[in-house]
């Protein structure tokens, strides 16, 4: 399992890296960092405004696969505040290398449930007293919720993680007849709505179950409609 900064595979997504800077400065967080994982391997992808030397200290230790503000937080409905987290060595592992690096212990992760299995965690924090804390989060969770939708909604929408697979994204007629089939069409049928032959449907079919690492065709249609390519039937 690997993990990837979207920025990285990014040309304008640079942009989510602002939003986020933006974020900390309107509602007083020291960082913040979005995740999701990639649907096909598992893999964490994201941005964060931490500092690099963090992200890449965070990397190279393979922190990704014990950090609780992604695995606990991703098990939950609410926002999730970093206090409810066991002490135990995982969060240790983390938080004490993290304070080497001036991140706070004290945080807050929001997680994003879409409509097709898919989930983003929007997470912030903040060095500051406990009376601080609780004012600070009651006045901005509001705008952290809209904020986790709407940027876990762009990021599912674009091509990003298409990007961040590192293979090739599906041809305009791929797409069209995987459509087809999300919406409950047979392959004889796709074939006569297209003008074309039953088993050139089949040979797109093959292109894109291989594109989307899926060994069905109903695989397929799941996978896509989670990378935003294709819409539910």
């Amino acid at each position: 399992m690997e993990l990837i900064d979207l920025a990285d595979h990014a040309g304008d997504e640079a942009r989510y890296d602002r939003y986020l800077a933006k974020l900390c400065d309107e509602l007083e967080f020291d960082y913040a960092s979005y995740a999701t994982a990639n649907p096909l391997t598992g893999d964490v992808l994201g941005y964060a405004t931490y500092p690099d030397e963090w992200k890449r200290h965070y990397g190279q230790s393979q922190m990704h696969e014990v950090d609780p503000t992604l695995y606990t937080s991703a098990r939950s409905i609410a926002p999730v505040d970093w206090s409810r987290f066991r002490r135990d060595r995982n969060f240790n592992r983390v938080f004490d290398d993290a304070g080497e690096f001036g991140i706070s212990k004290r945080g807050l992760t929001v997680p994003i449930r879409g409509p097709f299995g898919d989930c983003g965690l929007l997470s912030v924090t903040r060095d500051c007293g406990d009376t601080e804390w609780l004012q600070l989060k009651q006045k901005v969770i509001g705008n952290l919720q809209v904020a986790a939708v709407h940027i876990h909604d762009s990021v599912i929408q674009s091509g990003t993680l298409i990007a961040a697979l590192g293979h090739q994204a599906l041809s305009q007629r791929e797409v069209e007849i995987l459509q087809w089939c999300a919406m409950g069409k047979m392959q004889q049928d796709i074939a006569d709505i297209l003008t074309i032959s039953h088993r050139t449907v089949e040979v797109h079919l093959r292109s894109a179950r291989t594109k989307l690492r899926a060994l069905t065709t109903a695989q397929a249609v799941g996978r896509g409609i989670a990378l935003g390519m294709i819409e539910p039937g």
